[in-house]
């Protein structure tokens, strides 16, 4: 992304905080609407700026999305990681843990996490490859952990753990979607719930069934 020399933004606000702004409002606009749907005439529209001052401080569209993406792909590439080390005595099951660090880091940006699931990116952009590289990440980490759990149950198909890879992505988004429709459930109460779900789904499959 191409930068540019520091200065005062518009209106007698200083640039580093309007930089500020225009992320965090790109960053759930993009989140929102998905990248093909979001301009960036709309994102300087709701900051109150012009979209030749955006492009001045971003550059173009990708460059303000890949400004957007970094963040968001190290925060939760980083708590996913933190959250699967090493559990002190008593701690809560991997899943539960990892669901747990993700609510956290995304706890006032909730849509940021269809800012790297998003599946409007232009294909071979740097942008979709940029995401890639974050969501593989992602996926390695989801894989030794299913793997684990997986070995753990005793399961011998080599293909359970890709399967379940992808149904853990699709649990966390189905999740994070239901939490953006419910504004007023906290980090702490999704990961309650959860823990009550997994329990009520364990309930589900009798201890012992081989036929599934």
């Amino acid at each position: 992304m191409t930068t540019h020399p520091s200065k005062a933004g518009t209106k007698g606000v200083p640039r580093a905080a309007r930089e500020r702004q225009v992320l965090a409002a790109a960053t759930e606009e993009f989140g929102r609407h998905g990248y093909e749907a979001t301009t960036v005439a709309g994102i300087a529209a709701r900051v109150g700026v012009t979209k030749p001052l955006l492009h001045q401080y971003f550059g173009s569209k990708q460059d303000l999305y890949l400004a957007c993406l970094e963040p968001v792909g190290d925060l939760l590439l980083e708590a996913v990681r933190t959250a699967m080390a090493e559990p002190a005595a008593g701690a809560p099951p991997t899943s539960l843990r990892v669901l747990d660090a993700l609510f956290t880091a995304l706890d006032g940006q909730r849509e940021a996490w269809f800012v790297l699931y998003d599946a409007t990116l232009p294909p071979d952009s740097d942008a979709a490859r940029r995401a890639a590289h974050y969501r593989t990440a992602i996926d390695d980490l989801a894989a030794s952990g299913t793997a684990d759990l997986l070995r753990a149950a005793g399961a011998g198909d080599p293909l359970d753990a890709d399967a379940l890879k992808y149904a853990w992505r699709g649990l966390c988004t189905a999740l994070v979607r239901w939490w953006i429709n419910h504004p007023d459930q906290s980090p702490e109460a999704m990961t309650r719930r959860c823990a009550r779900l997994f329990a009520a789904a364990r309930s589900f499959v009798p201890a012992g069934d081989d036929h599934a």
